[in-house]
């Protein structure tokens, strides 16, 4: 036994070793990757958290100011109708994104001639580039020659033509519009592909105990896809609160500052002005809330699996 004991006994070493080895292999697989965020994501977020700290102008060092650049943006006179085009933008956008893609969905999951067709042809939006769609927009709405102007005359539904971007009660609702077009595909795609893992099964229990299709939406998609809507709203939340190119193309703010949203606040801070510091300042200031919800969500979805 104290022979076996004594040969077994520098087995441990150099097995310990080998695993070490076997982690620094590891990690070298993983620097790669690990470098490459470091310079994409953690370099450049830290560096606009130090630059909204200073004045600095393009051409100029800058020097640091703390937080003066936030106290300026809470000043600015058009703050809160910024921060309240921002969000309106983006909640209204997403509430209705969902109940539009969740309606789409649901008819094209139902079988009927021409379905793959449909699917394309309700992707195309999506897969549309955001410029040409702004562009062909607004067109749409054009005061002189825009096509919706021209049907609601020809309809006899108006007298006059529509300014759709040059009215102030007008020209942020125009602007949802074409943020739901352009991104009710992507809700569509994601609950279709949710719905094509729910087992038939579960509907034909049901159905055999005399459930409508209300009763089955409710009791049975819903629940299953409950996941997949909160990471689809979630995502479309962040993406929709950062819209630029539709609001710079289709009003560039206007009119008046109706339309201002902190993207467009940044660029021209930042581009058009070139004061980098207050630039960096604006989306700073909305990180938090996003940050927020994110950690909401996750939380959530962690204690649902758990």
């Amino acid at each position: 036994m104290q022979a076996e004991i004594k040969l077994g006994a520098p087995a441990r070493p150099a097995m310990s070793q080998a695993r070490r080895y076997e982690a620094y292999q590891g990690y070298l697989l993983v620097a790669p990757i690990l470098l490459l965020f470091a310079g994409l994501v953690v370099y450049p977020f830290f560096n606009a958290i130090w630059l909204s700290m200073t004045d600095k102008i393009i051409g100029t060092k800058g020097q640091f100011v703390g937080l003066q650049n936030y106290a300026y943006l809470l000043r600015w006179p058009d703050f809160e109708r910024m921060f309240f085009n921002t969000w309106t933008i983006a909640i209204v956008g997403v509430a209705v994104k969902f109940v539009v893609g969740m309606s789409s969905a649901l008819l094209l999951n139902q079988p009927f001639r021409g379905r793959m067709i449909a699917r394309g042809l309700f992707m195309l939006p999506w897969a549309l580039p955001t410029f040409v769609a702004t562009l062909t927009w607004r067109w749409l709405y054009d005061y002189q020659n825009g096509v919706f102007s021209t049907i609601l005359l020809r309809l006899g539904l108006i007298d006059e033509r529509i300014s759709f971007l040059g009215n102030p009660k007008l020209a942020l609702w125009s602007i949802i519009v074409l943020v739901v077009w352009k991104g009710f595909p992507f809700y569509t795609i994601s609950y279709l592909a949710g719905m094509q893992g729910i087992p038939n099964e579960q509907y034909e229990a049901a159905e055999v105990d005399g459930a409508n299709p209300w009763q089955k939406f409710r009791f049975i998609t819903l629940p299953s896809l409950r996941h997949v809507i909160l990471i689809t709203c979630l995502l479309s939340l962040i993406w929709t609160s950062n819209t630029f190119e539709m609001v710079y193309l289709l009003t560039g703010g206007g009119p008046s500052n109706r339309t201002q949203v902190f993207t467009v606040m940044a660029y021209k801070l930042g581009v058009v002005n070139a004061r980098i510091g207050e630039a960096a300042a604006v989306p700073m200031m909305f990180f938090p809330l996003l940050l927020g919800l994110i950690v909401i969500v996750s939380r959530y979805m962690l204690k649902e699996e758990a």
